[in-house]
């Protein structure tokens, strides 16, 4: 099976067009998966290409405001456009995709099928959830967003937002390469590298994170959960405690859980290997 990278364009909300990478045989069962905030499409590279290997046709997307996918003319990154942005690019295939989603990614697409429950076709055919639920630890959350806040001017150099990075991620192995570190800056006009993703994305964030977490809708969706559905946590996580993943569990008994030990919230990027062969066991299953 050919693993080269398709290049894919999904139009959504606001006439936004969101780029995405696709992976595997067209023709096989898809596999949707969708960053966490402040990420890109290329933190799934590895287990995009593991899910091809697998008989998947993997296609990972860039979230509005995030890596080469529109921005926002409006600032509008509110949980019901992330929501409606997963719907519309879902509704794309013919036969329902699996979602997997990290974090801002899980949420939007716990809560987009939660908004097609009872449509027909199904929105979805199974629901990986990475790190996220329906409870969040509040100072994760805001750990998260301190560090997304914290170099609004960026880096002088590569090797300087490496060093950023592992002092945020000191469990994590520092990479010999920066390639992925790069997928992931731009270098702008002033020569410093920033962030790909829109700074409106993150404004406003610590005054309410309502805009993208909404607990009583997250129960709703839980709640109506009757798809097959996995659980991956980071063992090391701070933003989703083992309560916050027992609460889930108790919300949708039928879910499957995977503890990735030696992971914290960026569970993917910390211990990929472990995380990839959670996944397929789990899409071996259906």
């Amino acid at each position: 099976m050919s693993e080269e990278r398709e290049s894919l364009s999904f139009e959504v909300d606001e006439g936004l067009r969101l780029t995405a990478d696709a992976v595997g045989d067209p023709g096989a069962a898809p596999v949707l998966l969708f960053h966490g905030g402040g990420q890109t499409r290329h933190s799934w590279r590895e287990t995009a290409a593991a899910l091809a290997a697998a008989g998947w046709y993997a296609v990972s997307v860039d979230q509005r405001g995030h890596g080469d996918s529109d921005w926002s003319s409006t600032g509008d990154y509110t949980h019901t456009r992330f929501t409606n942005d997963v719907v519309r690019v879902a509704r794309h295939f013919d036969t329902p995709p699996v979602l997997v989603g990290a974090s801002l990614g899980g949420i939007a697409s716990l809560l987009a099928i939660g908004a097609c429950q009872g449509t027909s076709p199904p929105l979805a055919r199974a629901l990986v959830l990475v790190d996220i639920a329906t409870r969040m630890e509040p100072d994760g959350a805001e750990r998260i967003l301190s560090f997304m806040a914290s170099r609004p001017d960026g880096f002088e150099t590569l090797e300087d937002a490496a060093d950023a990075v592992a002092s945020y991620n000191p469990h994590r192995r520092r990479p010999r390469s920066l390639d992925g570190l790069a997928r992931n800056l731009r270098q702008h006009d002033d020569g410093r590298y920033r962030w790909h993703w829109d700074p409106a994305f993150i404004e406003g964030r610590f005054e309410t994170t309502e805009r993208i977490h909404d607990p009583q809708l997250l129960d709703r969706a839980a709640a109506a959960l009757t798809l097959p559905t996995l659980l991956v946590r980071g063992k090391l996580s701070d933003l989703l405690s083992q309560e916050g993943a027992d609460a889930f569990l108790a919300q949708v008994p039928h879910a499957k859980f995977a503890d990735v030990t030696g992971a914290g919230h960026m569970v993917a990027g910390d211990q990929n290997d472990v995380f990839s062969n959670a996944v397929l066991d789990f899409l071996a299953e259906l």
